[in-house]
């Protein structure tokens, strides 16, 4: 317990460290699987070994990202830039405990008919987080608090800002993933040039996006590592 109270806060930077790498090397992972997901000229086993594949890759991702935000605002209550402590740091780490049992029990049951109702769950976890994120951001610059964005504190409401930016495009990528499973549910059935067509533009959809994201997780590491204002 001593040791923990003496280097909290270089225990939750190297985890929040850690949590940056899986979220932008999973993404990146699922990125360059979903080339062999999309080839019509591979065989439909074969495409799907590499879909499930992106998935386990991508599960990797989604643990970053869940993790991120509590990290984030318990490093940030450390840095005095929020007052949320005590039962504040306590309920947000059972509400990321429960976050990341319904994430596991989706990645689990992937093809199973409960594996809608929780990706259904983890999508609206993100419609409800997302403004928030959004919205409290733009508030603090405001001087409206949660966070203080006075001289040397804007860079930590920026962040929250960019992570809040991203995870819209986390959604419209979540979005392409779920055609997956439901466009190949057709072809398994044989050859369906209409699906073909459409997994290829969607597909062509969350490769422009992913360039977005990039840069926005870019920012975002930008804003908690150089501190610029």
């Amino acid at each position: 317990m001593e040791f923990w109270i003496q280097h909290e806060l270089a225990i939750l930077r190297w985890l929040h460290i850690l949590a940056m790498v899986y979220w932008l090397g999973g993404e990146w992972g699922v990125f360059q699987t979903s080339y062999k997901v999309v080839n019509p000229r591979l065989s439909f086993e074969e495409r799907m070994r590499h879909m499930d594949t992106a998935y386990r890759i991508d599960i990797l991702a989604r643990t970053g990202i869940i993790t991120l935000l509590p990290l984030g605002l318990h490093m940030g209550y450390l840095w005095n830039v929020h007052p949320l402590g005590g039962g504040w740091l306590v309920a947000m780490w059972i509400v990321w405990a429960a976050w990341m049992g319904v994430t596991y029990a989706a990645f689990m049951t992937r093809g199973k008919p409960v594996w809608k109702t929780l990706n259904f769950i983890e999508d609206c976890t993100r419609y409800l987080l997302i403004p928030t994120l959004i919205i409290t951001a733009i508030t603090s610059f405001m001087g409206m608090g949660p966070f203080s964005a006075g001289e040397g504190e804007g860079w930590y409401a920026a962040k929250v800002l960019t992570y809040g930016l991203a995870l819209i495009i986390g959604v419209i990528l979540r979005w392409v993933m779920h055609e997956w499973q439901d466009k190949f549910r057709i072809l398994a059935a044989g050859p369906d040039a209409a699906v073909e067509a459409r997994l290829n533009r969607s597909i062509a959809i969350g490769r422009g996006v992913a360039y977005v994201y990039w840069i926005l997780i870019a920012l975002t590491c930008f804003f908690a590592s150089v501190k610029p204002f």
